[in-house]
């Protein structure tokens, strides 16, 4: 080990550090630092976290770390790549410890834990040694912060209801929201609650509509219900939908009556319709235009933020009025046909009559089918000739995909995916086979 051994290693700034093999080939970066508490003696440093390729987070023993310096961590290249799972008796630095209060053993208060660090000890063990505090208001050193040995501390390891998240929001910012909800859904059920009610109420939504459904309902129902309904407000009806349909029907009706009466009355009518069909899939927020909209005004609706990528694709053209159902559907106009068209231009020139829309009975078979053979990613569903939505690609792949499918291994995944697909041709088989033979008959 290469590592100088008293020189102390900070977590927090060793999270997102570069993992190599001793050749230089990278292998990930490292995610978290997990620890155990021993009756005596500092607690433990175990091993690092490490995600690799595919977002799969492994765990590698700090016995297999050569060094930690110069921004980068360096192994002996053997890395289990079964999954990171969480034994009882370990904690995560990063996703537990940070936020954590503890008690000053000298009387003087308490503090907030910011980072930690890990030294090696002339047994070749690392351990916790020091930790970076912050003073509450109300301290006499309040906004203050200093680096204390973890000899002087106490309830490092304390389970705290109203732990803060602040130090870990600080590490989510600028993530993704698939990054976010993956690194949520790692967190003990407590702290995932605590970090999730601290995110702002957009952020929260797109989180939420990435978490399975297990995670989801388990933060909805810890939420207050004034919170939630605001949650739900701005998350995209359909995914607001599946999720007030997975909780008990007691919280679901309090959580719509205290909702928007405009964005409930969306959540109602979409969960009027079967899961599985176009009106269940649907959407009815898609980007909807009369005919004399122009160009320059579609682009600038398609630039929204608010507007997944897979529905900016394609604009709905209607006459009034132009919240769903809608006045008359007439056509769609695609993006990529407006951006080949001069700004001033007035869209109901550039419609796209011949797509066929689905209905609302239509089936997810039916949709993939018209999605894949014509390489769309948005389609409308109309009802009596009034557009009452648009399904999108990303909506019916995560009906295809098995249940909780971001909880999956990689290699779980592909075998059910593929037994899935497996399963749907031998159905689609038989029922040629049975055509086949009714019409010899």
């Amino acid at each position: 080990m290469s590592q100088t051994k008293n020189r102390p290693v900070f977590i927090g700034r060793l999270v997102g550090t570069d993992v190599f093999d001793p050749i230089g080939d990278r292998v990930g970066r490292v995610h978290d630092l997990v620890v155990v508490f021993r009756l005596k003696g500092a607690p433990l440093a175990v091993g690092l976290v490490v995600e690799v390729a595919g977002k799969r987070r492994v765990f590698l023993p700090l016995t297999r770390v050569l060094a930690i310096e110069n921004g980068q961590v360096i192994s002996n290249g053997l890395v289990n790549m079964r999954r990171f799972v969480q034994r009882p008796g370990e904690t995560l630095v990063a996703g537990e410890m940070f936020d954590r209060s503890v008690h000053f053993k000298n009387g003087n208060g308490t503090a907030l834990v910011e980072d930690v660090a890990i030294e090696m000890t002339r047994t070749r063990e690392w351990r916790l040694t020091q930790a970076y505090v912050r003073f509450p208001r109300g301290h006499k050193d309040a906004g203050n912060t200093q680096i204390v040995s973890i000899q002087e501390i106490s309830g490092l390891n304390a389970k705290l209801v109203d732990q803060g998240a602040s130090s870990l929001l600080a590490q989510l910012e600028g993530l993704k929201a698939p990054d976010v909800a993956d690194i949520l859904q790692d967190l003990p059920t407590d702290r995932m609650v605590a970090v999730a009610n601290a995110l702002g109420d957009e952020r929260l939504a797109d989180v939420l509509e990435e978490l399975g459904e297990d995670y989801r309902v388990t933060i909805m129902e810890r939420l207050d219900v004034d919170r939630a309904a605001d949650v739900l407000d701005v998350m995209q009806p359909d995914d607001a939908a599946d999720l007030i349909g997975a909780l008990p029907q007691t919280q679901a009706d309090e959580l719509l009556s205290h909702m928007e009466p405009e964005e409930a009355e969306d959540v109602r009518r979409l969960m009027g319709y079967d899961d599985r069909s176009a009106g269940g899939l649907m959407t009815t927020e898609p980007i909807v235009l009369p005919p004399e909209a122009t160009v320059a005004t579609a682009l600038a609706h398609a630039r929204r933020a608010d507007i997944p990528p897979a529905l900016a694709s394609m604009i709905f053209v209607c006459r009034p009025p132009l919240e769903t159902p809608t006045g008359r559907f007439l056509g769609v106009v695609h993006l990529q046909r407006a951006l080949r068209e001069p700004p001033a231009t007035m869209i109901g020139s550039i419609i796209d009559a011949d797509i066929e829309p689905f209905q609302p009975s239509d089936e997810i078979g039916t949709v993939t089918r018209i999605l894949a053979t014509y390489n769309l990613t948005a389609m409308p569903v109309v009802s009596d000739s009034l557009l009452v939505g648009a399904v999108s690609v990303d909506d019916v792949l995560d009906h295809l995909l098995p249940e909780n499918w971001r909880d999956y291994d990689e290699e779980l995944l592909d075998q059910t995916v593929n037994e899935t697909h497996e399963n749907e041709t031998e159905e689609l088989q038989e029922r040629a086979q049975e055509a086949a033979e009714a019409e010899i008959s």
